[in-house]
């Protein structure tokens, strides 16, 4: 269950008022212990955070040098908050679908062919500023939507933070052998 505590006392179900769908999945996250989903917090520059919210930017993209969060950790279905830097979280998105990539020039090849436009990054300098990278994330979202600003207390400089990680429900076959 992901508690959502932040200086102005709203509840994680009211971000989305007046969506159905959001509300009812937000009102679900309160309510299960167990969830087979991940929530996440990413952290936007300007214009890439306008460009998700306007639905001109389709696909997230994030590049590390270590193989830290969202890789190998985000899956379709998993929610994220859109959080501007230094400032709120002003929108809501699920993930579609990921990919995971251990950079070399075939990766990079790909990435920037297949990915460019949706990522928003025909100029040159968004692929100076990561050509150090080793690892890359990508990340296709949908059902983006606008809220209106939430601060919460955010101090480090991370620009992903997992806020509540999946559970792993033991199979049948699991709890079949730890009922023995």
């Amino acid at each position: 269950m992901i508690e959502f505590e932040n200086p102005t006392g709203i509840r994680i179900d009211q971000l989305a008022e007046g969506d159905s769908y959001w509300e009812n999945r937000l009102r679900s996250l309160m309510r299960e212990e167990c969830s087979s989903i991940s929530v996440h917090l990413a952290v936007f520059i300007e214009p890439y955070l306008t460009y998700i919210l306007n639905g001109q930017k389709t696909i997230e993209s994030r590049f590390s040098s270590r193989r830290f969060a969202p890789y190998q950790r985000i899956r379709s279905g998993d929610i994220i908050f859109l959080k501007q830097s230094g400032g709120p979280i002003t929108g809501l998105c699920e993930v579609d679908d990921a990919w995971f990539y251990q950079l070399d020039d075939n990766a990079w090849n790909i990435i920037k062919r297949e990915f460019a436009t949706a990522l928003c990054a025909q100029d040159p300098e968004f692929w100076n500023a990561r050509k150090s990278a080793s690892y890359a994330t990508l990340i296709r979202v949908f059902n983006v939507i606008s809220i209106r600003p939430v601060f919460i207390e955010k101090r480090d400089r991370r620009g992903w933070v997992l806020l509540q990680e999946r559970c792993i429900q033991p199979s049948l076959i699991e709890w079949n052998l730890l009922v023995r």
